[in-house]
């Protein structure tokens, strides 16, 4: 099974877990589907699982307070399923470390593509940055946790990130002092190139520089080039 992605799904839907476990074998990947948390660390006892496909609504502890669990250990990736229309709910999917969402109800075609998307984004990372080999990031005071997933500030607050500001930071302190560009840091993120007038990129760094307290008006950790990107303009250290 070397080279087949396998995912776990998680939704006490029996129906859903049927057509989610034959549509991803037909698909080329190993399905492991589930009703429940308990289910859920198992599975993830038993074998190596690639993707989590996590139901926020879940009899017993539901999907954010599992997600919220796995990533104080984890950076499997994660897809949020919410049948729920609030916006409120995918946000704090995404807050406390959730990679993407989908609404309920959705194409199994819509959930491989999401799924192949944040696999690649998860993998175009270099193979340092995976919480094995780095435990946290030192810089201007901060601290990032790769395992807990959090900053810790100077002050010794700890703030927690959605999964796009945690990935965007960490791409930046793998490469400090060395300019990004929207393109690269759209492929890091979202597994594409950059589109015509795209600007979710300066959305996430103006959001990280509101997190890092860093003036806008005259950044001194997350710096903008003109016409080339953005550059994290500070020393950093590893810990391992």
């Amino acid at each position: 099974m070397e080279g087949i992605d396998h995912i776990l799904v998680v939704d006490d839907d029996a129906e859903i877990r049927e057509l989610l476990g034959e549509y991803l074998e037909k698909n080329g990947c190993k399905a492991t589907v589930v009703a429940d948390g308990k289910g859920m660390w198992a599975a993830l006892a038993r074998a190596k699982v690639d993707l989590i496909v996590l139901d926020l609504m879940l009899p017993g502890e539901d999907g954010l307070a599992l997600c919220r669990k796995l990533r104080a250990s984890s950076d499997t990736p994660v897809i949020m399923l919410t049948a729920r229309g609030e916006e409120t709910d995918r946000v704090v999917g995404l807050e406390i470390g959730a990679d993407d969402y989908v609404a309920k109800p959705f194409s199994a075609r819509e959930l491989l593509a999401r799924i192949k998307s944040v696999l690649r984004r998860y993998r175009s990372l270099p193979r340092n940055l995976r919480p094995e080999e780095v435990r946290a990031y030192v810089f201007a005071g901060w601290r990032l946790d790769i395992v807990a997933r959090h900053l810790v500030s100077p002050a010794a607050l700890v703030t927690s990130l959605s999964g796009a500001e945690f990935r965007l930071l960490r791409v930046f302190l793998e490469h400090p002092n060395h300019v990004l560009s929207r393109d690269q840091l759209t492929m890091f993120l979202h597994g594409r190139e950059a589109e015509p007038f795209d600007r979710s990129i300066d959305n996430q760094v103006s959001r990280l520089r509101h997190r890092l307290d860093d003036d806008p008006a005259d950044p001194q950790i997350l710096k903008t080039v003109r016409s080339e990107g953005y550059v994290l303009a500070v020393p950093v250290e590893v810990e391992r």
